[in-house]
């Protein structure tokens, strides 16, 4: 079974979702990938040359931060709106009950859970955070800019299917933390005063015109609170019986 290993790295998988994927490989016209997506975290690719199981040596990105990785279906890393692919699809992998550094994309992200994850979503209107729960199968939407965070309330690795308009992982506005979001809040004021006293226009010190920093700052600290004080959280009793009878119908699945 895939686990997490002592640097963050993805495991090895069982080998039933390798055995289906080798069985169709062959049937597969030029061009076409098949992916199994293992409830253990595990990512196998097939195409007509044959099956493997995906490993963060050539596979894998660092997804926002250390211990998460991401694999690009469509775009790159370096996708922004200078060098679009209108959006990014990638999968990821989120270690055993860790989360990422609450932050905001500059553009819309949705997230598909496959295991049981948690979303925390700073509602601007009520001024609170509010934490969604994901089970395997829920598709999350999140508006550009929206503060959140991600988790992973399970003890396997996490795989999510995520896809973003327009930013890839390395582009400054892809995964905005609050300490850049207060970095570029200080840079913004003695720019804004120094073109108030030159009148010359704004100087280009943010990405993101428009943007109150100060405001998304304060908002990503919130969630930072939140998670510090509740974890990643935990499964249910009813969650961790579910994700037993899943394992057992998927090895039924995958069985010769």
């Amino acid at each position: 079974m895939s686990d997490i290993s002592h640097d963050g790295t993805p495991g090895r998988t069982g080998p039933g979702g390798l055995r289906q994927l080798r069985r169709l490989a062959g049937k597969l016209p030029g061009g076409v990938e098949l992916f199994h997506l293992g409830l253990d975290g595990s990512i196998v690719l097939a195409d007509r040359n044959g099956a493997r199981e995906l490993g963060p040596e050539r596979d894998f990105l660092r997804f926002i931060d250390d211990g998460q990785f991401a694999h690009y279906l469509v775009g790159d890393a370096a996708t922004s709106p200078e060098r679009p692919s209108n959006a990014t699809v990638k999968l990821g992998v989120v270690g055993p009950r860790s989360a990422f550094t609450p932050h905001a994309h500059g553009g819309e992200h949705f997230v598909l859970s496959l295991g049981h994850a948690a979303c925390g979503l700073y509602d601007p209107a009520r001024g609170q955070v509010v934490e969604v729960p994901l089970v395997p199968g829920l598709m999350i939407r999140i508006p550009e800019m929206m503060p959140h965070s991600f988790a992973n309330r399970g003890s396997a690795p996490l795989t999510i299917l995520a896809a973003n308009t327009g930013y890839g992982i390395d582009h400054e506005d892809y995964a905005i933390t609050a300490q850049e979001a207060e970095r570029r809040s200080a840079a913004a004021a003695p720019a804004t005063a120094t073109a108030t006293a030159t009148g010359n226009g704004p100087l280009n010190t943010v990405t993101l015109p428009g943007t109150d920093y100060r405001t998304l700052a304060a908002a990503l600290r919130d969630i930072e609170n939140v998670q510090r004080i509740r974890g990643t959280g935990t499964t249910t009793v009813r969650e961790r019986l579910a994700a037993r009878l899943r394992r057992a119908a998927s090895a039924l699945e995958v069985s010769p």
